[in-house]
């Protein structure tokens, strides 16, 4: 969707500033907010990709006046309000005001780094031929999805030309809205910055996206 998360390519919002290396959370709440999403997620309830659409969907206004953890956990309330796990009074209130509703079993602390190491594999056995291969020139599509789409809305309606063939992997567009994982061949799209940011873009520049191959078309059609 078209949301405030989709800020590439877009001016006006200053510089991008850079942070000392090593330091990942500003405060302990940024830390508890972490732990909450990963325990969160490991009830079984909801998957990455709907976590992603759940922060995007948060109103333009809000999100961009929320840090980067704010969004996360304004993102969680709206995923546990929707599978029933919490109300929004309990939110309100910082209490408990219902009997839980019954899940998997939690996500132990002495699991989380195991857990978190061997991730969640996404990648899925191909079952047709990849349609692009490496050196093609293709074109994005030009759309405006009202839900989930990993396809930015600089790199729409674009020239490119593929430079690696990844395998196949989950669709997060339909992933994120409960359609299952609708695995596609993924590849690595290069674009010079002359056809993103027209004339006015680094002849030198390039810019690389993975794409899945349902945002593409052969560039001569």
């Amino acid at each position: 969707m078209n949301g405030a998360q989709d800020l590439g390519g877009m001016m006006g919002f200053g510089p991008v500033a850079g942070e000392p290396e090593g330091e990942v959370f500003h405060a302990d709440w940024e830390k508890r907010a972490l732990a909450l999403t990963i325990a969160s997620g490991a009830l079984g309830e909801w998957n990455i990709d709907m976590s992603r659409h759940a922060r995007e969907t948060l109103h333009p206004t809000d999100y961009l006046a929320s840090s980067y953890y704010e969004v996360w956990i304004k993102g969680l309330e709206k995923l546990l309000v929707a599978r029933g796990l919490v109300t929004s009074e309990e939110i309100a209130a910082s209490s408990v005001l219902h009997a839980p509703r019954p899940t998997s079993p939690p996500l132990a602390a002495a699991d989380v780094a195991p857990a978190l190491a061997k991730g969640t594999p996404c990648d899925r056995p191909p079952q047709a031929p990849a349609r692009f291969k490496v050196g093609e020139a293709v074109r994005t599509l030009n759309v405006n999805p009202s839900g989930h789409t990993r396809l930015p809305r600089y790199a729409r309606g674009k020239r490119g030309r593929i430079e690696r063939v990844h395998g196949v992997f989950i669709f997060p567009d339909a992933n994120a809205h409960g359609l299952g994982p609708s695995a596609q061949w993924l590849y690595l799209v290069c674009f010079p910055a002359s056809e993103l940011w027209g004339r006015e873009g680094d002849p030198d520049l390039d810019v690389s996206i993975d794409a899945w191959e349902s945002y593409l078309e052969d560039a001569a059609g």
